[in-house]
């Protein structure tokens, strides 16, 4: 069997970024998961003792405290700083980007619509943002189901790692039913890439194997394209791989999500040519 790399995989740059920050201040804590793979989480505490603070009551005064790279609400932010902590600040700039807008917009007045899952931490960031007027829907079935005043002005953000065509969607709905629409486009390049190589090697396999953690948005969304098109399975590490699922196979196509080291997708890919 033959094992082909998607040609837009794994780390983005905003997950490098937040990583290197990490590696640079060993013996610190980061604010939540750093990033959504439990793996390289285990291996920057191995590596270079970097914990791992639950909540804000956890942190001490003078602890050195990163924040994650999905950001974290804006009272986190004041809570840590009235601490007298050092706040290394490993936000990936393409979600600072969409807390930015929502602060600028709300204060004019606009009603804030975010394609994004509520739960989400990135989400929660952003929400932070805004106002009472902040609308969070994850798909056009739960938009089409909220009444809005049709004299209101609305902008419109999007989860990073949310597939742009469902956001085309939100963005449609909106433009045809109200006069003044505001969209910015906050799905980050990265996404795009990883997003359309996957769909595109999907479409050529036998068997696509996606890699990361099972809790990652991005990843999920790779799951669930390749899944359009192919026999599709989501592993966080070679130990997840089962030899039955390749068995007549011929060529199996393998990407990763944006929170997934080299260092894993290399295991992965030496126990698929075993197959």
């Amino acid at each position: 069997m033959e094992v082909k790399l998607a040609s837009s995989y794994g780390f983005c740059f905003g997950v490098k970024r937040a990583i290197e920050i990490a590696e640079t201040h060993k013996n610190a804590a980061t604010m939540g998961p750093l990033i959504h793979n439990k793996s390289e989480i285990n291996r920057l505490k191995d590596d270079f003792n970097i914990g791992l603070y639950e909540s804000i009551d956890e942190v001490k005064e003078g602890d050195t405290v990163i924040i994650r790279t999905h950001g974290i609400p804006r009272n986190d932010r004041k809570e840590l700083k009235s601490k007298n902590v050092e706040i290394i600040n490993a936000t990936c700039p393409f979600v600072t980007t969409p807390q930015q807008i929502v602060k600028k917009m709300t204060a004019e007045n606009y009603h804030i619509i975010i394609f994004g899952d509520i739960d989400h931490p990135e989400v929660k960031g952003v929400m932070s943002y805004g106002d009472d007027n902040v609308t969070v829907v994850a798909n056009i079935e739960e938009l089409e189901k909220i009444v809005f005043k049709h004299n209101e002005k609305f902008a419109t953000v999007a989860q990073t790692t949310k597939k742009k065509e469902e956001y085309l969607q939100i963005v449609n709905y909106l433009i045809l039913r109200h006069k003044i629409v505001c969209v910015f486009n906050t799905i980050c390049d990265a996404t795009f890439e990883n997003q359309d190589a996957a769909r595109a090697l999907s479409k050529e396999v036998d068997v696509m194997i996606v890699i990361g953690g099972k809790t990652s948005s991005n990843t999920k969304q790779l799951y669930s394209i390749c899944e359009e098109n192919v026999e599709s399975y989501l592993v966080e590490d070679e130990n997840d791989l089962k030899k039955e699922w390749f068995e007549g196979k011929k060529l199996c196509g393998v990407t990763a999500g944006a929170s997934t080291p080299d260092w894993i997708i290399k295991n992965i890919i030496e126990q698929l040519k075993k197959y």
